[in-house]
């Protein structure tokens, strides 16, 4: 056996697959399961507890804890399937029971619950027999079993109901059905029609109510197991569908309303999946699809409204392909005291939310938090760690590399690639890691936020790589290739070729001269990487090696393979061999101190075993994963051992001797802290700090000159307070000495008063007690009567009863004398029956005549035990009748105590009475002593109610001078409105003009445009005249140069002056004129238009000037016409006003003046036409009241004369 010992430290993972997967054993502790065992995580402490499986399992299946978060129990697979339930509070995990099926020959259990006590567990077996089975669990008894499905009607959860223990509920694919436990049996207590439905979870409720979840996204609420509602789940409100419910009515019967609500949505496109239910005290949570949980809370009206949406938040390190927020709910899980909900997922997720914050978050979207870390949801195909920082890296068929301290057993930085990583190699700086891809080798740096790629090797499906300790060069696989490549110079140092099947591990010496490879092919090489030669190797062509590594003086090699064993080369001979048992190693890891050798299994176990190794098999085992390991390291001081495994967990074992120590190592790492950030990450943040600086700054100036402002503002404030609240103390002071006498006064009122009541109380009181007490007396007296009667009565049923039961003890030995008798008699009669029997089996044997003979003697005593019957019957009848008697004896005992219970009753009743009138006169009493007190409270309250009143009165003169000062204080703010409006018109009425001008300058730019490119291309033009003229004059000279050459011959002179003249001189046509005329007559029109547009802006100015005048011109008319209306208005009231007073004045003088009425009228209707309401009367500059008076003098006037 080995001295050095693996623990179980950590693990990062969560094993997929099995029901109900997540649960809360307290506030902060979370159960599931990762690997081979069960994992008890604290999530404040951020410690892990592990709960081992068995050694024969063949992997976990479901998981139960008890109502009172005690026990846990756990189903496993195997050749018989067991659950074992372990006590959650042991600090171990102790195991309590292991409960099987019995006889039955069962595979697994689907699905299993505890009862609310906790004393009962029931479990689902699965196909074919589809048996629920009922344990007394403590006692290891099965009390009942029960058939739920078939192997078309599959089960997938079953539960009790937690307000009855025998009662339950099971469902699955078209099951529903709801069981009770009683007479040793479990019976069906419901029968809906659910054939076609596919329930995929449920939840109790109420005692009676269990509302269930379909694969086509229904809820569906069972009341007793009948099928009564739907919950709809578009709406925030629990509704029945109401045409499922008018055709309901037409069809007339509940199974063929069930079949139209699932027919009526069957065909609904992209219906989410309700995977998970969970009820709590305010109503429900369930999964609507995928990454959705909904909370629905009760309603009012007994049904239920949807409230909440929380969702999985998208990952932004992860791919197009696979987005966080598209996972399906496996499990659903609420803490004890309903703070914390937790959930995990298919992709082995797990996720949490505080429900405490939900009231405070008024959020549209609110999302879910990770419970632990993000963890790989498949294989893990490789593993590496470094020297300089705690890390291990490792990557994933998920297309994920991630990179974890075990230190703080944190997830540093994850990401996830478009292909699938095959293996990981870590730098042994932490800086750097390199990466296998179906594509390429990608290395890779290790940024603060980032893994971000700087170089790629054409290295197709790298399976394995490795960086040398030195990290100056690294190893890759491509097949059954190993390249080697340069670290600083990125260049293919050496290829190594060898192996004929595919090589499946690698690793560096210490000294990094040499590498060792396995492969399939049964080879073991050792190489030179100096050279790139084979050093030593070792074939065995029978075994297929799967990982290779150095003993910890680099002088041995151990490898395993398929042939089970694990053996150690040296000098390409095999010096040792461990003999194993059915299970094959898949890797091996040696550590650096020499004493022990790991190794994993097909099976998910791993071995210590230790070095030298031993010819037998000794070992340790321990139980890790639920699936084949594939990679094991252990860290270079020799503290951690790593293992990966095809389940996708990660785990973390720490490495001490038996006596629970640290292994000393001879080395001494020091981790570094240092990161590497890019440049342009750098210059961001650099620039961010600086802009956050600066605004910092300004914020800071700008709080220090609202503090001095406020400063300003309290100090005056405080000022003003100060000499109000003096001259509030000097008033109330005032005040106060006018509350004095005030009181003093009330205070005799109040003693004269109270004096008054005091004689008045005695007085009753007296009077109340002489009542009192003379009815006392009274009550006594009855009282006494009644004892005496009750004694009586008692005296006399006790003589009855004596009397009855000596007459029942008589006709008991009557009775019992006479049946003694009957009973001597019938013994009689069956031993007769017996010789009977001896003389039938003589009479056999006896000739015809002596057979006669026996059958008269037979009719003889038939007869003879027909009248015995009769008699027995008649004596039956008669102790019938004696029962009967006996019945009626007892009632009317049984009626004289109740007679008996009724007197004392009564008597409990009188002294209930006469308690009762005490407790009255106490009563009395204090209400007396409470007037006296309410009287004195009602004085205080009202001397109170006076302060407040004067008070009240002081604050209403306070706030009326506040008041007037604030409307003083807004009439200059008012001014200041008004100005500022006029100040905005203004404003307005300039911007006006600056458009115009803006849009005039923006005209003159576009034609200055036209004209500068006009101007470049005469310029172009000219430029390239300039260029041919120079040709032409080259010419011209070399032409000259030539002519000068026949100076010495006159006709050949003439001949080349000719024809230069012919060249270079050219000929008058009418097209430059014609050009020249075009120019001048362009430039004119130029000119012409410009001066156009000068007058057009000139014209528009002035019409804008002019409309502005016109428009205030109007405005100016438009106030004088009202201003005239307004004052017509008057006129008129005005006229009417004196016709009325001309009338009452002509019907006081119609004595002295004879004139008709129509001339007042007339008069009236002469008056200008301005004042009849028209605009183009005359007035002659007189205003309308002035004209009325002067038509009214002249009518007086006229009248006058008349009468003269």
């Amino acid at each position: 056996m080995t001295s050095v010992v693996a623990q179980s430290h950590f693990i990062f993972g969560l094993r997929t697959g099995v029901s109900n997967n997540l649960c809360f054993f307290d506030e902060q502790t979370v159960v599931f399961p990762c690997g081979n065992s069960c994992v008890c995580f604290n999530t404040v402490q951020r410690c892990q507890r592990f709960i081992p499986g068995s050694e024969k399992s063949q992997g976990m299946r479901s998981l139960a804890i008890s109502a009172n978060r005690r026990y846990l129990a756990v189903s496993e697979c195997g050749e018989k399937a067991t659950i074992t339930v372990f006590d959650l509070q042991h600090e171990q995990g102790r195991k309590r029971k292991v409960l099987t099926a019995g006889d039955m020959l069962v595979e697994e259990f689907v699905c299993m619950a505890f009862s609310p006590d906790s004393k009962y567990l029931i479990g689902q077996t699965g196909g074919p027999e589809w048996k629920l089975i009922f344990w007394l669990w403590e006692k290891q008894k099965v009390l009942a079993t029960v058939k739920t499905g078939n192997s078309n009607n599959s089960v997938t959860q079953v539960s009790f109901n937690p307000y009855n223990n025998m009662q339950l509920c099971v469902s699955g694919t078209g099951v529903f059905k709801l069981f009770r436990y009683s007479e040793g049996a479990l019976k069906q207590s419901s029968f809906p029609k659910v054939e076609s439905i596919n329930f995929l979870c449920h939840t109790w409720m109420t005692e009676e109510r269990v509302i269930a979840g379909t694969d086509t996204g229904r809820l569906l609420v069972f009341e007793s197991g009948d099928l009564r509602r739907e919950i709809n789940m578009a709406a925030k409100a629990v509704s029945t569908t109401t045409e499922a419910v008018l055709v309901s009515e037409t069809l007339g019967s509940l199974q063929q309303f069930f079949y139209f609500l699932f027919f009526y949505n069957r065909d609904s496109p992209n219906v989410p999946r309700i995977t998970a239910i969970l009820s709590y005290s305010k109503g429900f949570a369930c999964s609507l699809g995928s990454g959705i949980v909904c909370l629905f809370e009760k309603n009012e009206e007994d049904g239920y409204r949807r409230s909440k949406e929380i969702q999985i938040p998208p990952d932004p390190y992860s791919n197009e392909l696979t987005p966080a927020e598209s996972q399906e709910i496996d499990t659903m899980c609420i803490s004890p005291a309903e703070e914390t909900l937790a959930i995990s997922t298919d992709r082995g997720q797990l996720y949490s939310f505080s429900l405490s914050s939900l009231e405070i978050n008024k959020e549209e979207h609110i999302h879910f938090e990770f419970l632990l870390q993000p963890f790989h949801s498949k294989s893990i195909t490789g593993l590496s760690v470094c020297i300089r920082k705690p890390l291990v890296a490792t990557s994933s068929l998920d297309h994920s590399v991630r990179i974890w301290n075990y230190d703080t057993k944190v997830l540093e930085l994850y990401k996830e690639f478009q292909e699938e990583a095959y293996s990981v190699a870590l730098h042994p700086t932490g800086l750097f890691i390199l990466v296998g891809f179906s594509d390429k080798l990608r290395l890779m740096n290790l940024l603060i936020d980032d893994i971000r790629t700087f170089k790629e090797f054409t290295v197709r499906g790298c399976r394995e790589c490795a960086f040398s300790h030195g990290g100056h060069m690294f190893a890759a696989v491509n097949g059954n290739v190993i390249h080697i490549y340069s670290v600083t110079y990125f260049e293919n140092i050496l290829n190594l070729k060898g192996h004929n099947g595919k090589v499946r591990g690698i690793e560096w010496s210490l000294d990094d001269s040499r590498l060792v490879s396995c492969g399939m092919d049964g080879a073991v090489y050792e190489w030179n990487t100096q050279t790139g030669k084979r050093e030593s190797e070792s074939v065995l062509k029978s075994c297929s090696y799967t990982d290779v590594a150095f003993s910890s003086d680099c002088k041995t090699i151990l490898a395993v393979g398929t042939d089970l064993t694990l053996k150690e080369i040296q000098d390409c001979q095999v010096l040792r061999e461990v003999p194993g048992d059915e299970v094959a190693h898949t890797a091996v890891a040696v550590s650096h101190s020499g004493r022990v050798v790991f190794t994993g299994t097909s099976s998910g176990t791993i071995r210590a075993i230790k070095y030298p190794l031993p010819l037998q098999k000794e070992w340790i085992m321990y139980q890790a994963h639920c699936g084949p390991i594939t990679k094991m390291v252990i860290t270079f001081d020799d503290q951690f051992l790593f293992t990966v495994s095809e389940d996708g967990c990660l785990l973390m074992w720490k490495v001490i001797d038996k006596d629970g120590r640290e292994l000393k190592s001879s080395r001494q790492i020091i981790h570094t802290e240092e990161i590497l950030v890019t440049k342009s990450d750098l210059e961001e943040k650099t620039q961010n700090m600086l802009e956050l600086k600066m605004r910092l700054e300004e914020l800071q100036m700008e709080n220090e000159y609202q503090l001095r402002l406020k400063d300003m503002s309290y100090n005056e404030k405080m000022k003003e307070l100060s000499d109000k609240f003096t001259q509030q103390i000097e008033s109330l002071k005032t005040t106060q000495q006018i509350m004095k006498t005030e009181m003093e006064k009330q205070e005799r009122e109040h003693q004269k008063s109270s004096a008054e009541l005091t004689v008045k109380n005695s007085k009753e009181m007296k009077d109340l007690e002489v009542s009192y007490s003379q009815k006392l007396i009274v009550e006594h007296e009855r009282y006494q009567d009644l004892q005496q009667k009750n004694q009586r009565m008692q005296e006399d049923y006790e003589k009855q009863l004596k009397d009855a039961e000596e007459r029942k003890v008589q006709s008991l030995q009557e009775l019992t004398q006479l049946y003694e008798a009957k009973l001597q008699e019938k013994t009689q009669l069956l031993e007769a029956q017996q010789q009977i029997r001896e003389f039938k089996e003589i009479i056999k044997q006896v000739e015809e005549d002596e057979e006669r003979k026996i059958h008269d003697i037979q009719i003889k005593y038939e007869k003879k035990l027909h009248t015995e019957k009769e008699i027995n019957t008649n004596l039956k009848g008669e102790t019938g009748l004696m029962t009967q008697k006996f019945y009626s004896l007892q009632r009317q005992i049984d009626d004289r105590c109740t007679d008996i219970n009724k007197l004392k009753q009564e008597r409990q009743r009188l002294l209930g009475l006469i308690r009762s009138l005490e407790s009255d006169i106490e009563d009395l009493k204090r209400q007396i002593s409470g007037h006296e007190k309410t009287n004195q409270d009602k004085d205080k309250t009202i001397s109170g109610l006076k302060k407040k009143n004067q008070e009240l009165e002081k604050l209403k003169f306070v706030l009326d001078f506040q008041l007037n000062e604030l409307k003083k204080q807004t009439e200059p703010q008012q001014d200041d409105i008004t100005e500022k409006k006029e100040r905005i018109h203004q404003l307005e009425e300039e911007l006006v003009q600056i458009d115009h001008s803006n849009t005039q300058l923006k005209l003159a730019v576009s034609d200055l445009r036209l004209k500068l490119r006009t101007r470049d291309k005469e310029m172009h033009k000219e430029m390239q005249k300039v260029k041919d003229l120079e040709t032409h004059l080259q010419r011209l000279k070399s032409d000259l140069h030539n002519c000068v050459g026949f100076i010495q011959d006159p006709r050949k002179l003439k001949d080349s002056v000719q024809t230069i003249y012919a060249r270079y001189v050219p000929q008058t046509d009418g097209v430059s004129d014609i050009q020249r005329a075009f120019g001048r007559h362009r430039d004119h029109l130029e000119r012409t238009v410009n001066s156009l547009k000068t007058r057009l802006a000139k014209s528009a100015e002035e019409h804008e000037k002019v409309y502005v005048k016109i428009m205030k011109e109007n405005v100016s008319l438009i106030t004088e016409i009202n201003e005239l209306r307004k004052e017509l208005r008057l006129v008129r009231t005005q006229v009417k006003d004196y016709k009325v007073q001309l009338a009452t004045f002509k019907k006081s003088n119609k004595s002295l003046w004879d004139w008709p009425e129509p001339t007042l009228v007339q008069k009236t209707k002469t008056l200008p036409t301005g004042l009849n309401g028209s605009s183009g009367g005359n007035t002659g500059g007189y205003s309308p009241a002035d004209l009325v008076l002067k038509c009214m003098y002249t009518y007086w006037g006229e009248l006058d004369a008349s009468r003269n």
